[in-house]
């Protein structure tokens, strides 16, 4: 991955929303299966690509958040790419430890509409309370 050239001019490219971030998808990047939805911002979207490893940024913590920081599930991005209307960036990952998803789940999109209901279809592969201390 090489965020070569002038860093002005593709962050520039970017369409981002009135809170300065853009949509981020991570996707994997062997099977293709999405992982987690979460938002960058300049800075996130900047260190992202000089250093490989994915940052976003938490509205939560108002904050970055380097992926794995406490959990150790580190995304290694191997891709990024920008959509066509430029407000949603696609990151290519490669899942340190198989588990994407503070529920301790391989994706965040576990729960599937059956019957209009939420079922959760996807299992638990470590307990969060253990990820998490």
């Amino acid at each position: 991955m090489s965020a070569a050239g002038n860093e002005r001019d593709w962050l520039d490219a970017v369409r981002w929303n009135e809170d300065g971030l853009v949509t981020a998808v991570a996707q994997d990047a062997a099977s293709g299966e999405v992982l987690m939805l979460a938002w960058m911002n300049r800075e996130s979207l900047a260190e992202t690509a000089a250093t490989g490893r994915a940052v976003y940024w938490s509205r939560s913590r108002g904050r970055l958040w380097r992926k794995g920081e406490e959990s150790g599930h580190v995304q290694h991005v191997r891709e990024l790419r920008l959509d066509c209307d430029g407000d949603a960036v696609l990151l290519k990952v490669e899942q340190q430890g198989g588990i994407a998803c503070h529920t301790g789940r391989r994706s965040c999109f576990f729960r599937r509409l059956d019957d209009a209901r939420w079922n959760e279809v996807d299992p638990v592969l470590k307990d969060p309370g253990e990820i998490y201390r």
